[in-house]
């Protein structure tokens, strides 16, 4: 079967004249997991317990059993406190990000550059609050 970019999605979208028949035609094509689904995967791929993920992402267990049971959706920012908290890569970073439907970081955007470098280089939370700080950017959690 030819697989649909997004880009193919996006032109059929614009063309159409009903959205009944592009949901019916391209029904295999829409994400099908949950944020929470992929974050669970993360988290038993990484050795770290819940209570150390919480204090490692800056947020409460309490918060944290939340977003892990589906209670909870979290931020853009939160979403990316749990990935430093789950020492996640910058390309799972922003599957998750693109997952949850946030924008991914942008390197043009200075504050994004700094969380990117931060996850690149696996800073700790604090250390990249640290630098968003110093530079007048809004901290993360």
């Amino acid at each position: 079967m030819w697989e649909k970019g997004t880009g193919d999605l996006e032109e059929e979208l614009m063309s159409t004249d009903s959205i009944d028949s592009y949901i019916h035609d391209n029904e295999g094509y829409f994400f099908e997991r949950s944020i929470t689904e992929a974050l669970e995967e993360l988290y038993e791929r990484k050795s770290v317990s819940k209570a150390l993920l919480a204090r490692q992402s800056g947020m409460s267990e309490v918060y944290l059993h939340q977003v892990f049971s589906g209670r909870r959706n979290p931020s853009r920012d939160r979403l990316l406190c749990l990935c430093i908290g789950l020492e996640a890569t910058l390309e799972e970073t922003q599957r998750l990000l693109k997952l949850s439907a946030y924008a991914q970081l942008y390197p043009r955007s200075r504050r994004d550059a700094i969380i990117a470098y931060g996850i690149l280089h696996h800073m700790e939370l604090h250390a990249i609050n640290d630098k968003l700080f110093a530079e007048n950017e809004r901290t993360l959690c």
